[in-house]
């Protein structure tokens, strides 16, 4: 049976990159978050179909995530996977593009928005990290994530507001998909206790957040356990030309709780 989370491949920045190209229109480039065992397809999968109606969407596995290739001889950051990203971008020869990220890819497109502004069109941050917060429990056990189908269980309820939603075969197949070979030592590489550290690391200077012309859209659950709602305000209250959508009965995963 194929494997619907595997695209099409390209070699960008250096690194062999697994990614998902469809529709037409102006480029929308969708960016993952950092869960264990994340794909670009798991994230998006109930988006992508959709807005590839009236746009090109694009959605890659950032380098260390899914079936993309990993770092090799240089540690994780926020300045490498942004090279990554941006050499997506110039494999596809794209100029300007709209940017989507959830969480982790909330703090990837921010970064990109204010490193290289002239790349970007227009922001969606979505359950967005990208400034400093505390850790909270729930991130601290998503990053801090030790393989089992029990321990994946318990994170899928921390994550979605509907526990319904987080079925046995749901969290049988995120267990295998970050049980695959090379995963767990790529994620458990990427935010190292003290776990602070990473939110930092992620983390844009407001100053440069102000600065940012975009126009964005902010987006969160009211009930979001692993991003702080507080972060939501917090990027309305510096971006200036933003909008600003809180859901309610919705956890961290706003893009399938409220898929439509």
């Amino acid at each position: 049976m194929s494997n619907p989370e595997i695209g099409k491949t390209m070699v960008a920045a250096g690194i062999t990159t697994n990614y998902h190209d469809m529709g037409e229109g102006e480029p929308v480039v969708m960016i993952h978050g950092s869960g264990p065992g994340v794909t670009a397809w798991a994230n998006w999968r109930l988006n992508m179909p959709v807005l590839a109606e009236r746009f090109r969407v694009i959605a890659a596995d950032i380098i260390g995530f899914g079936y993309s290739g990993r770092a090799v001889g240089e540690p994780y950051s926020k300045a490498l996977w942004r090279r990554h990203l941006i050499g997506v971008l110039d494999q596809l020869g794209l100029d300007k593009v709209d940017l989507v990220g959830n969480s982790f890819g909330g703090a990837l497109a921010l970064s990109i928005a204010a490193e290289h502004p002239d790349r970007v069109r227009r922001l969606v941050l979505m359950g967005a990290a990208g400034i400093d917060f505390e850790l909270t429990p729930g991130l601290d056990m998503a990053w801090g994530y030790e393989p089992s189908l029990e321990n994946m269980k318990k994170l899928l309820e921390v994550f979605a507001y509907d526990r319904s939603r987080v079925t046995d075969e749901l969290a049988e197949l995120r267990y295998k998909a970050a049980a695959r070979e090379g995963v767990q030592e790529a994620f458990a590489a990427m935010f190292p206790a003290p776990r602070q550290d990473g939110i930092r690391g992620l983390a844009t200077p407001e100053d440069q957040i102000r600065a940012l012309p975009h126009k964005t859209l902010i987006v969160h659950g009211r009930e979001d356990r692993v991003i702080p709602p507080s972060n939501a305000t917090r990027f309305f209250d510096l971006i200036s030309d933003a909008e600003l959508h809180m859901f309610g009965r919705c956890g961290h995963w706003t893009q399938i709780e409220h898929a439509a």
